[in-house]
């Protein structure tokens, strides 16, 4: 008889707040979001708190009473952990934790450490070490008490350092170090993308969690890691595929999300030069996610921010397997998103003229429609292959003997 395995997960809440650039509906998808990325932490949310507010507070985030509403709950239910959907600044984290008493995570430290938990290899290690220092270094004084009591007295004067500069200097340190090494891997890696030669670089690009993994075993047979969670690939995974007679390299990149931290952007440079150096971008596409609208966005405004938004790419609408049409309105009157079930019916949809090509609409795990999808990925990567070897006779048998003499 098989033994049953408990999993004890950490209870905790989050909390949101409603602005004016921020609707009610908004803050819902971003604790949505926010409850998955806790959930893949390993935490379990048994609580939301919001509040509609001009502007966070810049002393609590939340008001006064917000505050004194959520330390009550957290004291009646045991709960370990509150985690804000927005940034925190150092003096937020360190007022919050005083009256909360309680661990105080916001979005971006609850993503390193998620990263933290997914990294596999040394150089992801690295990276992601270098994210939390420098996330680290501005909120030393808030996280932990001891650093910020400087006595005074009989033998306590005269020069030297206090705790809190010390810890510092040494998270300074370790940053400058973490700087080095990465830099050295940065040239190892840059000299292996440098030694793939000239074939064509396709790299998948996308949200978080939406197939990206499935659709490189599928597409290589190789066996990358796959799991329903947010951030189950950090590391490149770069494999040679040939469709036809043509081959060219495709990489596995690490999924994005809304609100990325600037520190995983900055770290995780050489990761993301993938993207940049890839000649065709794949931009899959959860297409069952209600808010891929949201998530396609997002997308685009990273590769804008890494300069990568001008590369030819194809939109590869994922999941269509799992796609279930929006209810109707509450009048029961007009439906928000018609049905779409037939491959002809997504073709007939906005969806289909994103991008300089036509969409592609596929299900990864079922192969639906895959052949159509090599056949579209055969002629993208062939047209960049022209371009860069136009006499490959191999290649294009059929071509003008004419034009070479």
């Amino acid at each position: 008889m098989l033994e049953k395995i408990e999993i004890n997960f950490e209870k905790t809440v989050v909390v949101g707040i409603i602005t004016q650039l921020q609707s009610d509906e908004k803050l819902n998808e971003y604790l949505d979001e926010l409850e998955f990325l806790t959930f893949t932490a390993g935490g379990e949310v048994i609580k939301r708190f919001s509040q509609k507010m001009d502007k966070p507070n810049p002393k609590t985030f939340v008001g006064t009473g917000k505050i004194e509403e959520i330390h009550l709950y957290i004291k009646e239910n045991d709960v370990k952990t509150v985690i804000f959907d927005d940034e925190l600044t150092p003096a937020q984290q360190k007022n919050i934790t005083k009256i909360l008493d309680c661990k105080v995570l916001d979005r971006t430290n609850l993503i390193l450490d998620i990263f933290a938990q997914r990294a596999e290899t040394s150089y992801a290690r690295t990276q992601v070490e270098l994210a939390q220092c420098q996330y680290l270094l501005p909120r030393l004084s808030g996280m932990w008490t001891h650093l910020e009591r400087q006595r005074g007295g009989i033998g306590m004067r005269g020069p030297g350092e206090t705790e809190i500069e010390t810890d510092r200097r040494i998270v300074r340190d370790r940053i400058a170090l973490l700087k080095e090494k990465i830099k050295v891997i940065d040239k190892q890696m840059s000299v292996q993308r440098g030694n793939r030669g000239a074939l064509v670089r396709v790299a998948l690009v996308g949200y978080t969690n939406v197939g990206k993994s499935t659709l490189m075993n599928v597409i290589s047979k190789s066996e990358v890691f796959v799991e329903n969670k947010l951030f189950a690939t950090l590391d490149t995974t770069v494999r040679k595929v040939v469709i036809k007679n043509l081959p060219f390299l495709l990489s596995d990149t690490v999924g994005f999300i809304r609100k990325l931290p600037t520190q995983l952007i900055e770290s995780f440079k050489s990761t993301l030069d993938e993207v940049r150096e890839a000649d065709l971008l794949l931009h899959v596409v959860d297409i069952s996610h209600p808010e891929f609208e949201d998530h396609i966005d997002s997308v685009n405004q990273i590769l804008k921010d890494i300069k990568s938004d001008g590369k030819p790419t194809i939109m590869v609408f994922n999941k269509i397997d799992a796609y279930k049409p929006l209810l109707l309105d509450e009048d029961n009157l007009t439906e928000k998103t018609p049905r779409h079930q037939t491959l002809e019916e997504w073709k007939n949809t906005w969806m289909s003229n994103v991008g300089k090509r036509n969409a592609l609409f596929i299900s990864a795990v079922n192969k639906d429609n895959f052949e159509e999808f090599r056949e579209n990925v055969y002629e993208a990567v062939r047209e960049i292959h022209i371009s860069r070897f136009p006499y490959n006779k191999f290649l294009y048998p059929d071509y003008n003997d004419a034009v070479e003499e």
